[in-house]
């Protein structure tokens, strides 16, 4: 059974998301050579989707200053710290991509970002295992063993690292419902709509260029 924390003494924001901090700077001097700028590490619940960059997503309140988002999906958090760390050092990939290197279309994952998992170790893969696609709008991927990030997390790990919480599931174990809606994007225009997960939809924009060519919509993560 599970019980709601009641100590107050139990900060579990500011520690959970020091742990974040903690990870990422590590990570940053490790396997970056601290070359990436700070970041506003976020928790969402984005469907089908373990974590995403997005550029720029926030503003200074009191200051002309911008900060890049990185979100981790705490429903995918039933899984190994090193496996939950893989996801934030995917997307800082991405950071640091738009910050040393030519940027993409919007959730695209190019060969210049692929190279870059690669380097730090992590092999880019549409279906998580060897042989995948390394490019493409949704690319995920798996640990290389023996590899930069492995040897960097147990270095983590040896000093103490752990994460706490994750996403609750019921007694029975099962996972939550799947998302009724999927984001797609037209690769062409940028427009978005939203169907059920396996749609084929094609962007009524883009759908006569004058070329006779049909852009089919593809779905985000």
């Amino acid at each position: 059974m599970y019980r709601t924390i009641q100590s107050m003494d139990a900060s579990i924001t500011q520690a959970e998301y020091e742990s974040f901090q903690r990870a990422y700077d590590f990570f940053n001097e490790e396997l970056f050579g601290d070359a990436l700028p700070p970041v506003l590490v976020t928790l969402q619940r984005k469907a089908r989707s373990r974590g995403y960059f997005s550029a720029e997503r926030f503003a200074g309140r009191s200051s002309r200053e911008t900060a890049h988002e990185l979100a981790l999906n705490p429903d995918h958090f039933g899984r190994t710290d090193e496996e939950i760390l893989s996801t934030l050092v995917h997307e800082m990939c991405h950071v640091w991509q738009e910050t040393h290197g030519k940027a993409p279309r919007k959730s695209y994952h190019d060969r210049e970002w692929a190279a870059k998992m690669k380097e730090v170790g992590l092999f880019p893969s549409h279906t998580g295992e060897p042989g995948g696609k390394e490019t493409g709008q949704r690319v995920t991927h798996y640990i290389i063993p023996g590899g930069a990030f492995a040897a960097s997390f147990a270095r983590l790990r040896a000093a103490g690292f752990a994460l706490r919480w994750q996403s609750r599931v019921d007694e029975g174990g099962r996972q939550k419902k799947a998302a009724s809606k999927t984001k797609y994007t037209c690769p062409g225009c940028g427009w978005n709509a939203w169907a059920k997960p396996g749609s084929a939809l094609i962007c009524g924009k883009c759908y006569d260029d004058g070329k006779g060519e049909i852009r089919a919509m593809e779905a985000e993560g």
